[in-house]
């Protein structure tokens, strides 16, 4: 794109040199307005405008015969807009997407990179320094952008409890986002997906600790690569919310979070951990919400003393949009926007986005006297850390001849579809009404989401996108008819529709329901004060069932619903939540049993919202009615009318196979605390078809000094076994599987009785 720069006139373009010398080398040289606009994030809205060309289109005609202008418009870089952002200081972090853009066909990858490379191509030649930025963009099941493969929703990904898969699905995505020169990813979201009303369920690795731990690691280790340095191929990732924003009060998105120093260092704040000492995340984005009063963008014992001083996290910290500014705005905890930036910059944010309490306001402080230049050096370090081990000083362009070789190319497309099949969850299958047998000879597809591909938030759908009910007409077989009626809308109220779904139910076979949400209802921010279904969905089903009929309910959605009388009425349940691009493909193989779904539950279905709290690893204290340990002695009660079970737990699924667990074995029976267990149990493919098991470690700690959870996952693995195979699985526990944070907040294995369960079978050895 342009010329090098002379390595003599610039020392820190001396690749040979190490990094942090370079890094060094340029903050020597820099203004302090220059340190400044490296902290400040701005987006895309900001440095573009449309270009529209106004054409006469030949099939076009009025009533008068005359030619009408067909109008078509595209986004294109504005130097005078890029000037304006460089004077207000926002030049750190260019974040590559345009709020409700790329949703016009004008809008290709070609338009796409020409804006990332003509911002870059700015930067670089006119600038004093010519630093470019890091372009970031959302990368939780793809890049967010045109024409990117569009891969399984987060919750998706995690039913398959298939680590592998999200190494590659992130490896994948990095590599078609890096070509259209993005270099950092927003993604994982590591929060624990304790409440469903809340909008971003989707974007999550569920309900357990350790399942977004593993989750996350690959996943960030997919978009990272190997390292030291992030290649041409990958990105950097951004662990987010940090931490605990997935159990908002009531719900709402920036709602507080309410929850103790114990249940935060034992549960929630693990997966970032990890993200940090096991993966190397490069960047962590703390959260919109408060904690006990502070918000996380202020929190200096989140942001600093555990993230850099315990954790030793050596990357930057990018605000959640407009978080800064909401310590002004919403939380009222800073009566100006120049205290706002004081209190975050202090706290450890070092990236205010978008740079509205950073700035001039920054600068102005700073010669003012009210903040300390170190605090600034500080942060603009680490953002010049990360831009030289994304070799940004190198190359910071995007390629559009790689970008179209490998965007939604084949071997993505086929990966896309094998994720989606491993995610779907076979919920129920009564008398094994699935797979379709040849018996099937006609199929009334029906529902509100059967002919259109629901995908979630945070990507741009695409021309190699069909719905669910192409999926079916194309597997079909020779002589199997397809018909399709809507039925009722996803939230609408109408019913209008129900008589013609009758009417192709009495005549079909089998009739397939497409139910459940949208990004309408189903989106950052479109928090739900209910689970159950929306509209009159519901009804529809209880319709079609009222028919005789046999029925099949497929759930696209982005949260867990409370279903109780589809699970009761309904033989046949997949759960297939928003499965990315070629979900139509998938669920067609797997009703005809191409495919034999794998996917496990990564959070627990409940009964109804008024059962919410619903979580699997809840303290022995939560629900109503347990035992003592050891004895049949029932404790407390249930609820008046109903069971404060959930209606589907964290860790289930079907398969179309059954297997047989044995001979659990625990060695040795009795330990130290700083020794270990080895646990094995045999697991056999007892049908007649090939399929996957997860297989699952829970342990108990049945008498601690303080109240833990009834059990939690601590060891999974899946594996594949054909008909009448059997294979040993081994699991083993070291001290950290077994350790809990005691009175004095200290991580601890308590000597007493832990109990194992594997599959259905439980075991139990001793720790002295």
């Amino acid at each position: 794109m342009s010329k090098k720069k002379s390595s003599s006139n610039r020392p820190w373009m001396d690749s040979s040199k190490t990094i942090e010398q370079r890094v060094e080398m340029l903050l020597s040289e820099m203004t302090l307005e220059e340190k400044v606009s490296q902290m400040g994030a701005s987006y895309f809205g900001d440095i573009v405008s449309t270009d529209t060309d106004d054409t006469a289109d030949p099939n076009v005609q009025t009533t008068s015969d005359k030619k009408v202008s067909s109008r078509k418009s595209k986004l294109i870089f504005d130097p005078v807009k890029m000037k304006k952002v460089v004077d207000m200081l926002g030049t750190g972090l260019l974040q590559n997407f345009v709020w409700h853009s790329f949703e016009n066909p004008e809008d290709t990858i070609e338009v796409y990179i020409k804006m990332v490379n003509d911002a870059q191509k700015y930067l670089v030649e006119n600038t004093r320094l010519g630093i470019p930025a890091i372009i970031t963009t959302e990368g939780i099941h793809g890049h967010w952008a045109p024409e990117a493969t569009i891969f399984p929703h987060s919750i998706a990904i995690a039913s398959s409890w298939d680590p592998s898969l999200v190494r590659k699905m992130g490896a994948m995505a990095a590599k078609e986002a890096r070509a259209a020169g993005a270099a950092q990813f927003f993604s994982p979201v590591l929060e624990l997906a304790r409440e469903p009303r809340w909008s971003r369920m989707q974007e999550s690795y569920g309900e357990d600790p350790y399942l977004v731990e593993v989750m996350a690691v690959e996943f960030i280790k997919g978009v990272q690569g190997e390292g030291p340095y992030v290649d041409d191929e990958h990105c950097a990732a951004t662990a987010k919310h940090y931490v605990a924003h997935g159990s908002p009060e009531g719900g709402l998105n920036h709602g507080p979070v309410s929850v103790g120093n114990r249940e935060m260092k034992q549960m929630f704040l693990r997966p970032f951990e990890a993200a940090v000492k096991k993966a190397g995340v490069l960047s962590v984005m703390p959260a919109y919400h408060e904690i006990d009063g502070v918000p996380l963008a202020c929190h200096y014992e989140y942001l600093t003393k555990v993230l850099r001083h315990e954790w030793g996290f050596q990357g930057y910290t990018y605000s959640d949009w407009g978080s800064v500014e909401m310590l002004n705005t919403r939380h009222f905890v800073a009566p100006t926007l120049e205290q706002a930036g004081k209190m975050a910059l202090e706290a450890g944010m070092d990236v205010d986005a978008p740079v509205k309490s950073y700035g001039r306001r920054l600068v102005d402080m700073v010669k003012q006297g009210k903040v300390d230049i170190s605090y600034i050096e500080q942060a603009v370090r680490r953002i010049l850390r990360l831009k030289f081990i994304l070799r940004l000083f190198e190359n910071p362009y995007g390629d559009l001849k790689k970008a179209k070789k490998i965007r939604n190319c084949k071997q993505h497309r086929m990966f896309a579809k094998q994720a989606a099949c491993e995610s779907a969850i076979l919920l129920k299958n009564e008398g094994g009404l699935l797979p379709f047998g040849p018996h099937i000879k006609s199929i009334a597809v029906i529902g509100p989401n059967a002919t259109v591909a629901q995908l979630g938030d945070y990507c741009v759908a695409h021309k190699n996108i069909i719905s669910p009910l192409d999926g079916i007409k194309k597997r079909a077989p020779r002589g199997v008819s397809v018909s399709y009626a809507k039925g009722c809308g996803l939230w609408e109220k109408d019913t209008s529709g129900f008589a013609e779904a009758i009417r192709l139910a009495e005549k079909s076979d089998i009739a397939v329901l497409l139910i459940g949400e949208a990004k309408e209802i189903s989106n950052e921010g479109r928090d739900m004060h209910f689970v159950e279904l929306a509209g009159v969905q519901e009804e529809l089903v209880k319709a079609v069932v009222s028919t005789g009929t046999s029925v099949v309910v497929v759930l696209v959605n982005g949260r867990s619903l409370a279903i109780p009388w589809i699970a009761e009425h309904v033989p046949a349940i997949i759960e297939m939540w928003f499965a990315g691009e070629q979900q139509a493909d998938a669920l067609a193989e797997i009703l005809w049993g191409d495919v034999n779904p794998s996917g496990k539950l990564p959070v627990s279905f409940p009964r109804s919202t008024g059962h919410l709290p619903c979580f699997y690893n809840h303290k022995p204290s939560a629900r109503g009615s347990y035992k003592r340990p050891g004895t049949s002695e029932k404790l407390g009660m249930d609820y008046l009318l109903s069971s404060p079970e959930p209606l589907f737990e964290f860790g289930f699924g079907l398969s179309y196979t059954t297997f047989q667990y044995t001979d659990l074995k625990i060695t040795p029976e009795k330990i130290g605390p700083a020794g270990t267990v080895n646990v094995s149990v045999n697991v056999k493919n007892t049908g007649n078809r090939e399929g996957a098991e997860v297989v699952q470690l829970y342990i108990n700690d049945v008498y601690s000094s303080v109240e833990t959870p009834v059990k939690q996952l601590k060891r999974f693995e899946k594996i594949w076994l054909k008909p009448g195979e059997k294979r040993t699985v081994t699991f083993t526990l070291d001290p950290s599987a077994l350790a809990f944070v005691n009175l004095y907040m200290e991580w601890v294995v308590e000597p007493g009785e832990f109990e194992i369960t594997i599959g259905g079978l439980k075991g139990h050895f001793q720790v002295e």
